[in-house]
């Protein structure tokens, strides 16, 4: 019987993907473990992997295809021993295929039990009747029926085509579509959030009420694409779900400056005599978060409606800048790590993720994170904790300022941290602990050693 390959969730909140390239044609023969395809969530390009062996009978969704809702059939495999010809043009339906025909090259972890359902996005289809409904619509919440000419010009764009309003056979999205797009005409209103599901992130004024402000022709519109999307539900709901306050602390660095330094000066040079790593600020900053949790454990805690998840390690994570966003990779067990090799993970995590290469086991979940920019010249700001986090650090730069030591002015290098909490898993005092914990290590860096 023929095996259905269907459209892999990537990531435990993914409800569709781009279907980037196929890497095996029909007619191709593949084993488990074979990589089969390229697919573009809104966060990363991942590799998808085949879990049975056959041949590629006949491929239904073409590479370049957008929004292809999760659990869709998108391939159909002839097994050992059967006519490809007749499993090619056999119609797949939902019993020919088996609970799962690829797979993701890694399973992401296990989320935390009973997450809070407000931040939670709504979860894909659990099956390809259930998803069928939505594919019958040219609606944004399944598949898009979009001509590949419109496609491409849409994605030259850099616009999502899911929300654009399609004028061709049966609501197809067609080229003239997409042009109308560029100049913000034509495009559907966001989705309102389901009842009792993640609030809508839909401005209080309609789309419509907003530009009346404006002149007509004096703007342009660039629609939202999946990654700015998701970032601004995630968050919409952290700031109205998690009762955030903030702590601010000032810390005297000179003392890391100063082993900064010497401890640059004596890396080790590789072949080409270029140092092995190159310790950052942010290096210091990571690792020192990750022991003050150590030293503060009932802050390295996420909060779930059934109890207080204590977490062993100090999982932080780092937001790094990429193209349309931001991403948080996370240094694992960073309360363990050398300083050396969390600036050597950082700057893997970086590159791959302004790439779009990082796996999504590699930015999701962590106990904590950090958002540092001191890079700027931001002397001071507040950051928006990304849940199941309870706590998130927010950097400024580190400058000369002038202090008072004993009745006298004397110029210090200094560093404002601001501390984000969650406030119905960590209290004021103990938040207070937290963040004094981490102005200690920070200032006298051979702590953290101990």
């Amino acid at each position: 019987m023929p095996i259905n390959i269907l459209m892999p969730a990537l990531s435990p909140t993914m409800e569709k993907g781009n279907l980037a390239k196929w890497l095996k044609k029909e007619g191709d023969k593949v084993k488990s473990g074979d990589v089969i395809a390229e697919i573009e969530t809104d966060k990363a390009t991942m590799e998808v992997e085949a879990i049975d062996e056959g041949t590629i009978a006949k491929i239904l969704v073409p590479e370049g295809t957008q929004d292809v809702p999760v659990n869709d059939v998108i391939a159909v495999l002839a097994g050992e021993g059967e006519d490809v010809k007749a499993a090619g043009s056999a119609k797949p339906s939902a019993s020919a295929a088996p609970p799962k025909a690829a797979e993701a090259p890694a399973a992401a972890p296990a989320p935390a039990p009973a997450a809070p359902k407000a931040a939670a996005p709504p979860t894909a289809a659990s099956s390809p009747q259930a998803a069928a409904p939505a594919a019958q619509s040219n609606g944004h919440a399944g598949r898009v029926f979009s001509s590949p000419l419109a496609r491409r010009i849409a994605k030259e764009a850099g616009i999502d085509v899911g929300m654009v309003t399609g004028t061709g056979p049966h609501g197809r999205v067609v080229a003239r579509d997409v042009e109308q797009a560029k100049s913000g005409k034509g495009l559907k209103a966001p989705a309102a959030a389901p009842s009792g599901g993640a609030p809508s992130i839909a401005p209080t004024m309609s789309d419509k009420q907003i530009l009346s402000l404006f002149e007509p022709g004096s703007y342009d519109i660039v629609p939202h694409d999946g990654m700015r999307r998701t970032i601004a539900q995630r968050l919409t709901a952290s700031i109205q779900n998690v009762p955030h306050f903030f702590l601010t602390i000032d810390c005297d660095i000179g003392k890391l400056m100063a082993a900064r330094e010497e401890i640059n000066a004596a890396a080790p040079k590789d072949k080409e005599k270029k140092p092995l790593y190159k310790i950052s600020v942010n290096d210091f900053v990571i690792k020192a978060m990750a022991v003050a949790l150590q030293k503060i454990p009932n802050c390295n805690v996420s909060w779930t409606e059934s109890g207080m998840v204590k977490h062993h390690h100090s999982d932080v994570g780092v937001a790094v800048a990429m193209p349309g966003g931001l991403i948080t990779p996370i240094i694992r067990k960073a309360e363990t790590k050398t300083l050396s090799t969390i600036s050597n993970e950082m700057k893997d995590f970086a590159a791959r993720a302004r790439s779009r290469k990082l796996k999504p086991e590699e930015y999701q979940g962590g106990t904590t994170a950090v958002s540092n920019l001191g890079m700027y010249g931001i002397s001071h700001f507040t950051a928006v904790i990304n849940p199941p986090h309870a706590t998130i650090l927010a950097v400024g730069t580190s400058e000369e300022r002038p202090v008072v030591r004993g009745g006298k002015i004397e110029i210090a290098h200094m560093m404002s941290v601001t501390l984000s909490c969650d406030h119905r898993a960590i209290d004021g005092a103990l938040g207070a602990e937290l963040i004094g914990a981490f102005k200690q290590l920070i200032e006298n860096p051979v702590m953290m050693m101990v």
